[in-house]
């Protein structure tokens, strides 16, 4: 099936690239594709909508040499997509010929999906294209068929249904029917996600013909404005009133006299359909091979044959027209309605959202719906023959499929994509499934706890402590925990991709309180126990460890790339076995001859820090830090980003090491030394090898540390003994010190590999007392020294600098796990975070953060035992036993109730099928002083940290919590959708929730997220040419690489939206302000529908577009855009964060250009305030704001005021910047402006008084700022500078400057310590064509992390 997003990709192959240089088409192309789209907008399943969301941002590291040849293979590949475009005609019975662009690499099928989609003709779903008589084939590809050229007609013919064709018939009218009503979405079905960027502006911000109103309202709305109080969810969803169509029938349903008897099938009879029209009318309808038409039959009588008029139709909707003429006139406006939404708001997404707020909605009757919910729909799509699918089959098969060209890559991309995103949604539905008893487990004589299922071909397990399996590892809450590691171990060889290794479809989805596993199921394991089937590994920890030929040579090529040391085991029998896993990792051969391997929970050395042992104890100033510390489980893992970051570090220290103890050697005479060649050359060869390793990590890493190549390069030349044989012996000895020194695992060489067995109890070692072994145990204490004396700092050295800015949880969890910091790490981030003031923000989100995950583990527990019947009683009082401030919220259940069961359990103790039937009313006890306790508790004995607060008002108090961000990120953490009602969180005197609002719970799903590696290298070189200042080149790549990402993905992505989001900023720097907001827009709508309309990514898009917009003259719509920012920056952390100083500043100065002075002034005075508190009184950032806040006191005519800010900016100028720097020239010309001002405004003023004149003021000399000069000083706010601006352009402003007096711009400056991003270093300035901005900054710190904000 193929929609938008088929289009959206294919056009990709119009860029051909030669020899790695983008035709100019390329750029054109990107253009085109948001017009074909809306020509050809999709609502079916896009081409393999694919998924995964790792953001562009972490590559697999290839060695030199491999990215070398990489180079000659694109260049010679990518002529192999090449592909043209045409038109051809489609001719449609009873309707003039329609034209439609089509490409060559497309199948006939997708042009059946364009018309099935397009306003005109989506009423035909059974149709055959046939060009000169002869009918295509729906799977051939356009340019295989002969004869078919630009301008040829197709024609479409009607066929005769089938039940098949019948019922998706019918389907796809429901779809219709239903194409603008958000009930799908709000419920979380089908991948339907929300998007409010529309409503917000009031229409499509592109479209021309769109009405401009003529006066402006820009009063932003009490609820943003600086300081208030309140914060409404109201707002979250605007415009829900018209979001709904309007109704076209009342019913529209399969009849109760289906299926149609035999001797009406020979007849033609298909099924029969019952409809009841808005003016009450009743009609059965009977489908049948030649259409529909309409029958006699009643709800009481059977009668077949077709009434009087019986309207026979081909489409269902042609027969309804005819029978309700209020059917016929809402249809239209449906239609209407449905064409006018963006294709982006139409898609479904890769994966599932939910929205953690629904309206009310009200229940309709659907046929369709229910038969969806109770038939075997196990997530097959109906068009697969053979019913279900056979996910491991699938999985692996398309990790098999050639990867040689990058056509083959991009298939093959695309199907892993595609399977892997189906796999998940049908994992999740089976969890619900699961968790909800619909499913029956295959071991049901057991306790439920220990039960398995088995649905649709996917393996759930629950997250128990089966069989005491973890019983030393910290039972039930070790088995919460393993499928998490598993799931890290999946990834990290899902994304090695070795040959011949495979791993499981994997998910983890929580759901209720419960966490299950759903794996794909290893052909043939069912069938045997579980000993015969391992041939490598161990089931009984380490009591018999077996091994296999084939593993070892597999796992020998993954082992350094995961840096795993190959170590030796002892089994009870004495049998030394060589592993290179962890002890638990299995190796099982599947009847389908493939090696799998699984259970790599740990694939990561242990995190010594939480280990308790006796005869280990860790270096003093671990000790002082508190360490080793207790932890419920004993499965702590480092990440394999600290894995990395501590071997590149080790890497560096070896290198300096190394260069200096060669420049000492140099420093020393020389000395001759006789030795045969072969020896001298392993050393050399291992430098080189390690220094191509090291400058592609360096690449990777933003801060290349270029006098670390430059010295290695040294060394290696002299190790390789250019200077004559001098240093053989020599250099072997440097590099023995230098890899001592580092603790490398090899003397000869740098190695530093883990060993994941370490400190593990039950594993026996074969050389436990060798040297090598205390080396991998030191090494392992070293790794987890380095994350709490180096990481962390290095994590609040980047919040300080302002290049890491958390927004919530969910931004501040992968900002530590980018940096390698366990989140069970967050009391000791929390410890040293409080010590810095000027991130006081982000220790209230750590707070916050600890808070809600205590909350979320005791929610887990507090939710398993609750009855089904009671589900929303039991979440809304733990809602408000968490955020209310009621001391006694009441449970909403009563005594009998609880009485009637306990009795009925006494009679019905066999009744296992309702799923844990624990008789568990302890919730009902639950009082806010309880919980809060609890919460403390789980705190300090999880997370090690003392909160001081005992109750809801405590934290908000005393943390500068706000109640609404804590609601939100619990409710997203946990899966709850509440009423979207506006609640009262601060009431005293009553519970803020009742059972009714709390409208569903949704599962909260974890899985891998496969990559698109072509698109990933397109856009790093694209990046590495916007850096080099060749802004053209770079975009051209970029363009490339947003088409490869829409051939993987599909029409929507978190990286997609990334990629969108930089090629707006290039346009916006080159110039071209309408394209930067056309991207920019399809980037926001595409943030609302993969990430959530309050994610803080979504955040920083809105904030984007709302500057694009006021470029683009949209003032209206930029205000409401930025206001929207506002708002759902205040919804996640509330005022007091450096980002909302940012967007009042941008608000301040939009509402200057419509000389809304007074409310300007206010935004601007907020954004000093917090300025000044984060960034210090000092700051350039400080001194722009006093500037600003000057301006608009200067506008609104209080010079006095003006005078004393400027004055404050001037100072900080001249001591930052010096009397000399054009900023504090300028600034002191100001001040002398304003004293001018100021004092013939005050002459003015006293002949007034003296009533010397007629009392008329005079008019002040105020010019109102033109949008371009407040564009430039927006610019400057949000980092984008100009560079290269010539002496004449300096010498012209300054005369605007002289003329325009107060309202003084600064499109000449460039402030002077500008922030440090990757997107272009410092140094780009004399790169860049005159006139050319330089991007400086950025927004964005929220999920793709390709630019990063700096400090000052």
């Amino acid at each position: 099936m193929a929609g938008i997003s088929s289009h959206e990709s294919d056009e990709s192959n119009d860029t051909t690239l030669q020899n790695g240089s983008p035709k100019s088409k390329c750029v054109t192309v990107t253009v085109n594709t948001e017009e074909k789209m809306k020509e050809k907008e999709g609502d079916g399943p896009v081409k393999p909508l694919v998924n995964g969301t790792q953001e562009v941002g972490h590559t697999e590291e290839k060695s030199g040499g491999e990215s070398g040849e990489e180079g000659e293979k694109n260049d010679k590949e990518i002529v192999l997509i090449q592909d043209t475009g045409f038109n051809v005609q489609i001719q449609i019975p009873g309707t003039s010929p329609i034209e439609l662009p089509v490409s060559s690499m497309e199948l006939v099928q997708e042009i059946h999906q364009v018309l099935m989609d397009r306003e005109d003709t989506c009423i035909r779903t059974c149709f055959s294209l046939q060009l000169d008589g002869v009918t295509l084939d729906n799977f051939a590809e356009l340019k295989s068929i002969e004869g078919l050229k630009e301008g040829s007609v197709i024609k479409v013919v009607e066929e005769p249904y089938t039940v098949r064709e019948a019922r998706i018939h019918v389907r796809h009218i429901r779809d219709l029917l239903k194409s603008v009503d958000p009930a799908d979405t709000y419920n979380g079905v089908d991948c339907n996600s929300l998007s409010f960027l529309n409503t917000v502006t009031v229409g499509d911000i592109l479209d021309k013909k769109r009405s401009k109103p003529d006066s402006v309202d820009c009063t932003p709305p009490d609820y943003i404005m600086p300081n208030s109080k309140e914060r409404p969810l109201l707002p979250l969803h605007p415009g829900l009133k018209d979001l709904k169509g309007p109704q076209c029938l009342k019913v529209l349903t399969y009849s109760g006299w289906n299926p149609p008897p035999g001797n009406r099938r020979m007849h033609g009879d298909l099924l029969y359909l019952y409809v009841l029209t808005l003016e009450d009318k009743k009609y059965h309808i009977t489908a049948s091979t030649r259409g529909f038409y309409v029958n006699q039959s009643t709800e009481d009588e059977f009668n077949p044959r077709a009434a009087q008029q019986k309207f026979l139709s081909h489409s269902l909707i042609d027969l309804l027209n005819q029978i309700s003429p209020s059917f016929k006139r809402n249809f239209s406006i449906l239609l209407k309605k449905r064409g006018q939404k963006h294709p982006f708001e139409r898609v479904p997404t890769p994966y599932q959202i939910y929205s953690w707020m629904a309206p009310q909605s009200e229940h309709t009757v659907d046929y369709i719906r229910a038969e969806d919910a109770f038939s075997t729909r196990l997530g097959y799509e109906e068009h697969i023959p053979g019913q279900t699918r056979d996910w491991n089959e699938e999985i692996q098969t398309t990790r098999e499929l050639s990867k040689k060209t990058l056509p083959e890559r991009l298939i093959r991309e695309r199907a892993v994509f595609k399977v892997h995103s189906d796999f998940v949604g049908a994992a999740t539905r089976g969890a619900i499934a699961v968790i909800d008893g619909n499913v029956m487990a295959i071991n049901p004589g057991e306790d439920t706890k220990m039960q398995m299922f088995i649905w649709n071909n996917i393996f759930f397990s629950l997250g128990f402590d089966v069989r005491e399996h973890y019983k030393d590892f910290g039972g039930d809450y070790a088995a919460y925990i393993a499928p998490g590691n598993d799931l890290q171990g999946v990834k990290a060889y899902f994304n090695l991709d070795t040959e011949g290794l495979y791993t499981l479809g994997t998910a983890v989805i929580d759901y209720r309180g419960y966490r299950v596993t759903a794996q794909s199921i290893i052909p043939g394991i069912l069938e045997r126990e579980q000993e015969q089937s391992v041939v490598y590994g161990s089931i009984d920890f380490g009591k018999t460890v077996v091994t296999c030929d084939k593993y070892i040579e597999l796992l020998q090529k993954t082992a350094p790339q995961l840096k795993i040391c190959p170590h030796k085991v002892i089994s009870e029998k004495g049998d030394q076995v060589e592993l290179y896993t962890s002890l638990e990792c299995k190796g099982i051969i599947g009847n389908d001859k493939r090696h799998y391997i699984l259970d790599l929970l740990r694939t990561f050395p242990p995190d010594i820090n939480y280990l308790q042992l006796e005869e280990e104890s860790l270096s003093k100033i671990m000790q002082e830090h508190g360490y080793p510390k207790k932890h419920p489980h004993r499965l702590a893992c480092l990440r394999q980003e600290l894995i990395e970051a501590f071997v590149e570090t080790r890497y560096v220290a070896f290198v300096r090491h190394a260069a200096y103890q060669f420049q000492q050697l140099q420093q020393q005479s020389q000395k001759k030394s006789t030795e045969s060649k072969e020896q001298k050359l392993v050393p050399q060869e291992i430098e080189l090898d390690g220094l191509e390793e090291k400058s592609e990590d360096t690449e990777k890493k933003e801060k290349a540390n270029t006098e670390n190549i430059d010295e290695a390069k040294k060394i290696v030349e002299a190790l390789t003994g250019s200077d004559g044989e001098s240093f053989e012996e020599n250099s072997k000895d440097i590099v023995k010190k230098a890899a001592t020194a580092v603790g490398s695992l090899s003397e000869t060489e740098f190695s530093i590999l883990f060993n994941p067995d370490v400190f593990q109890p039950h594993v026996k070692h074969a050389d436990e007392k060798s040297d090598q072994f205390q080396k991998q145990k030191k090494l392992v204490k070293d790794a987890a020294e380095f994350l709490v004396l180096h990481q962390i700092p290095s994590f609040i050295s980047d919040c300080m600098e302002h290049t890491s800015s958390p927004i919530d949880g969910f931004t501040l969890s992968e900002a530590l796990h980018n940096k390698g910091i366990n989140i069970r790490y967050l009391g000791k981030v929390a410890e040293m975070i409080s010590k810095y003031s000027s991130v006081s923000y982000v220790y209230t989100i750590v707070i916050s953060e600890l808070i809600c995950r205590a909350a979320k583990h005791l929610f887990k527990s507090y939710m398993q035992g609750v009855d089904m019947m009671n589900t929303s009683a039991a979440i809304c009082h733990f809602l408000n036993c968490y955020i209310g401030s009621y001391p006694t919220p009441h449970a909403q259940v009563t005594a009998d109730e609880l009485q009637s069961k306990k009795a009925k359990r006494k009679n019905n103790k066999k009744n296992k099928s309702v799923f844990l039937s624990i008789d568990n009313t302890e919730w009902v006890n639950e009082t806010p002083s309880k919980l809060w306790k609890k919460i403390t508790d789980e705190v300090s004995e999880y997370f090690d940290y003392k909160l001081e607060c005992d109750s809801v008002e405590q934290a908000v108090e005393k943390y500068g919590l706000q109640r609404v961000s804590m609601l939100r990120a619990f409710c997203l953490s946990v899966g709850i959708q509440i009423l979207l009602k506006e609640y009262n969180l601060d009431i005293k005197n009553k519970q803020i929730f009742n059972e009714e609002d709390i409208v569903n719970v949704f599962p909260v799903a974890k899985h891998i997220h496969p990559k698109a590696s072509d698109a990933y290298h397109f856009f790093t070189s694209g990046q590495t040419k916007i850096q080099q200042g060749l802004l053209r080149e770079g975009y051209d790549l970029i363009s490339e690489a947003l088409n490869l990402l829409n051939n993987v993905y599909g029409a929507l992505h978190p990286e997609i939206a990334a990629c969108l989001r930089l090629l707006a900023r290039l346009n916006y720097i080159m110039g071209e302000y309408g394209e930067a907001m056309s991207f920019q827009q399809r980037a926001v709508l595409m943030s609302e529908r993969v990430l959530g309309i309050d994610n803080p990514n979504t955040i920083t898009e809105y904030a984007h577009l709302a500057l694009y917009c006021f470029a683009n003259s949209q003032v209206s719509s930029a205000l409401r855009l930025i206001y929207r920012t506002r708002y759902l920056a205040l919804l996640c952390h509330g005022e007091d964060h450096p980002e909302v100083a940012l967007i009042d500043s941008n608000v301040g100065l939009i509402l200057h250009t419509v000389e809304e002075f007074d409310l300007s002034l206010r935004f601007l005075e907020h954004a000093l305030e917090v300025n000044t508190k984060y960034f210090g009184q000092r700051s350039m950032k400080v001194a722009m704001n006093y500037h600003l806040v000057a301006r608009t006191h200067s506008c609104r005519g209080d010079f006095r005021a003006a005078l004393q800010s400027e004055k404050e900016a001037y100072a900080i100028y001249k001591q930052t910047l010096g009397e000399e720097h054009e900023r504090t020239k300028e600034s002191s010309e100001c001040l002398k402006h304003l004293t001018q001002q100021a004092v013939v405004f005050q002459k003015k003023m006293n002949e007034i008084y003296k009533g010397e004149k007629s009392i008329t003021l005079p008019p002040l000399h105020i010019q109102t700022p033109s949008i371009a000069s407040v564009l430039d000083t927006l610019n400057v706010i949000n980092g984008i500078v100009f560079v290269q601006i010539s002496q004449e352009d300096i010498e012209k402003f300054r005369q605007q400057v002289s003329m325009k007096g107060a309202a003084i711009t600064e499109e000449t400056e460039k402030p002077k310590d500008s922030l440090k991003i990757t997107e272009l270093p410092d140094d780009v300035d004399t790169k860049l064509p005159s006139n050319h901005t330089k991007l400086n900054g950025d927004i964005s710190h929220a999920v793709p992390r390709e630019v990063t904000v700096g400090g000052e």
